[in-house]
C-alpha cells in the first residue's frame, strides 16, 4: 500500500511543478509521510482508514502551519520589483519634438523609445532638450527639465 502513496507524492510534485500556485507540495509531503508510516506499520493494523486520516491530517497542518510564510516570502520578492514603465522614472530623455501643454503636442525619447509628453510645470521645452522623466499618466510622459 506504501507504493501507493508513493505514486500519489510522485503526481502531486509532477502536478505542483505544472502549476503557478503552491497547493500541491503540502499534499506531496502528506502522501510521502504516509507511505512511510505504512511501510513501517502496514503490518500492525495501520489500515487505510488510518491512513486517509494520517494524510488529511499531516497535510492540512503542513498547509496551515507553512502557507502563509510561503505565501510571505514569494510576496516580498515580487513587491519591491519595478515594472518595465516604472524603470524610466527618473530617467534622462531627449525631447524629440517641442512639448507644449498647450497644444498638446510634445515627444520625448528614452532607451530608444518616443513617448507623447508632457511638461510638468506647464512650461514649453524645446527640442533637443535633457529633461527627466518624473511619471506616467495614461499614455503621456511627464517631464521636466534637468536641473529644475
Amino acid at each position: 500500500m506504501e507504493w501507493i502513496w508513493l505514486c500519489l507524492m510522485i503526481a502531486l510534485v509532477v502536478l505542483e511543478l505544472a502549476t503557478t500556485q503552491i497547493i500541491c507540495v503540502w499534499f506531496a509531503l502528506g502522501a510521502m509521510v504516509t507511505s512511510i508510516l505504512t511501510a513501517i506499520f502496514g503490518d500492525m493494523g495501520y489500515g487505510i482508514v488510518w491512513q486517509i486520516v494520517t494524510f488529511v491530517i499531516v497535510s492540512v497542518a503542513l498547509l496551515l502551519a507553512t502557507r502563509p510564510l510561503v505565501k510571505r516570502l514569494l510576496n516580498k520578492r515580487t513587491e519591491n520589483q519595478k515594472t518595465n514603465l516604472e524603470l524610466y522614472i527618473d530617467k534622462e530623455a531627449i525631447v524629440t519634438e517641442d512639448i507644449s501643454n498647450i497644444k498638446g503636442e510634445g515627444a520625448v525619447k528614452i532607451n530608444g523609445i518616443v513617448w507623447s509628453a508632457k511638461s510638468k510645470d506647464g512650461k514649453d521645452i524645446s527640442s533637443g532638450e535633457i529633461v527627466i522623466f518624473k511619471e506616467i499618466i495614461g499614455n503621456k510622459a511627464i517631464v521636466e527639465r534637468k536641473g529644475e
